[in-house]
């Protein structure tokens, strides 16, 4: 006897219909293009970046950019940011869900009181007596209990426990894209103050020459027209400072927002573009690491688990049901008695239910499970091969960075010897003013490219780091 009711037991929470889930086989290989990963970028403004294939993502890889004032701003926002405090809600009601959910392996125990007035005819009952009036008070309780034969259930928690992991995953996803958004804008708006003052200086620059023009049109040796379009060249040029300036206050608007706080109550942090540092040594996780570290994949992966455990649950309900149920209470006409001999009553009994005819909705829903679970799969596939692409992407902005870095530092040493050369045989009476007014126009120009090679180099950095994964699982 002891013998079969261990192995009933062990049927019972063993056997679960539907399909195990098993995890997507990771991608083989150790580079993510084929012409094969870059190892190191060419130097660029005197740094070279080294990239370390398999080396691990440090979870607050925003201290390598030297920045201070960045770590405080990313702490802040980590603290207060509203979308964040929304990720974590949405664990904890999916968590609360799941717990939830497990209540279906144990009794069900209910409570009932009631009590009635009453008033019984007795011709119902072929006698010509009068009425009969009395109150009665009824106290019963049931326990019942459903058995979990076909694992119907316990599929059913397997869903929430993988939409517990979807909802925890994303609160990585979300924490990762937090940090990036955050750096990303101080970058950003570093570069757009910067480039706004270089910008100034050619206005400076192109006043002078104005003034010089001018003076030439007076004496007769130029044409009016140089004068004319000069000052239209001013006002195109003025006109690039208000929207280089209103491009950083957005970034400032938006780091507020990050931070959780409206642009009316936070001061973003003035950091120039020359304060942040560039990692040298920059990490390049593996293929078969990246699918089992970025958030959005094990979001893919967990919907997709989700979604397998719920055929289960579909193929149960078109199998037979046992359920067990007792019941006991106590009834009288006084609560005094209540509890009478008289008045107690009980009932204990099992259930089989099989499903025979449902117009196809239960075979129609299994159809629907599988469908889904297809649907789940697709779409893990098409993020792993987006976050692939991501990467592979990010890593060849780092090596074109480099050189368009190069190139533009390159601009910037060749306009500063040509304005020296200029200023040189301006005074030597060689080349006029009008001359050294362009050599100057040109070295602000190169160094506006060079200021946006800078920033753009940085951001790639931060976007390589963010495409990783952000090193969340080392937190």
């Amino acid at each position: 006897m002891r013998a079969a009711a261990c192995a009933f037991a062990l049927f019972t929470t063993a056997c679960a219909v539907g399909p195990n889930f098993h995890r997507p086989e990771a991608p083989r290989g150790d580079s993510f293009d084929a012409r094969g990963d870059a190892k190191t970028t060419v130097e660029a403004d005197g740094r070279t970046q080294k990239l370390v294939p398999g080396a691990n993502v440090v979870a607050d890889w925003w201290r390598l950019f030297g920045s201070t004032a960045v770590n405080a701003t990313i702490s802040r926002a980590v603290a207060n940011n509203p979308n964040l405090e929304a990720t974590r809600a949405s664990l904890r009601r999916s968590k609360d869900l799941m717990r939830a959910g497990y209540g279906a392996f144990f009794p069900q125990a209910d409570a009932q009181f009631g009590g009635a007035y009453q008033q019984v005819s007795a011709l119902k009952f072929g006698q010509s007596t009068p009425p009969v009036d009395f109150g009665l008070y009824t106290l019963s309780g049931t326990i019942s209990y459903t058995i979990d034969i076909w694992g119907g259930q316990r599929r059913q928690v397997e869903s929430l426990a993988a939409q517990v992991d979807a909802a925890r995953a994303t609160l990585d996803g979300a924490y990762v894209m937090l940090c990036g958004n955050v750096i990303s804008a101080l970058v950003a708006r570093a570069a757009y103050r910067a480039q706004a003052d270089a910008t100034r200086e050619i206005v400076t620059l192109e006043r002078d020459q104005l003034h010089v023009t001018e003076a030439q049109a007076t004496g007769g040796t130029v044409p009016y027209a140089n004068v004319l379009s000069i000052r239209s060249q001013i006002a195109s040029t003025e006109a690039l400072v208000p929207q280089l300036e209103q491009k950083a206050d957005e970034q400032d608007h938006l780091v507020a927002a990050l931070v959780g706080e409206t642009p009316a109550s936070f001061v973003a942090p003035r950091i120039a573009l020359a304060e942040f540092a560039l990692p040298t040594e920059v990490p390049v996780s593996l293929p078969s690491k990246l699918v089992r570290q970025r958030p959005d994949i094990l979001i893919a992966e967990a919907q997709l688990h989700a979604a397998n455990a719920l055929i289960g649950v579909a193929t149960a309900a078109m199998l037979p049901n046992i359920t067990l149920s007792a019941t006991a209470g106590a009834n009288n006409t006084s609560l005094d008695n209540l509890f009478a001999p008289n008045g107690l009553f009980g009932s204990v009994g099992a259930g089989l239910t099989q499903p025979l005819f449902h117009g196809g909705t239960l075979a129609n829903q299994r159809r629907a499970a599988v469908s889904a679970r297809d649907q789940a799969f697709a779409t893990y596939k098409q993020t792993v091969l987006a976050a692939f692409e991501q990467v592979a992407d990010t890593l060849r902005a780092l090596e074109h960075d480099a050189e368009q870095l190069k190139v533009a530092k390159e601009a910037v040493d060749a306009a500063e010897e040509a304005s020296r050369l200029v200023e040189a045989n301006y005074r030597s009476g060689i080349a006029n003013y009008l001359q050294v007014i362009i050599a100057n126009e040109q070295l602000v120009q190169a160094k506006i490219t060079y200021l946006q090679s800078v920033a753009q180099r940085l951001q790639d950095t931060i976007a390589l780091y963010v495409a990783l994964g952000g090193g969340w699982w080392n937190a």
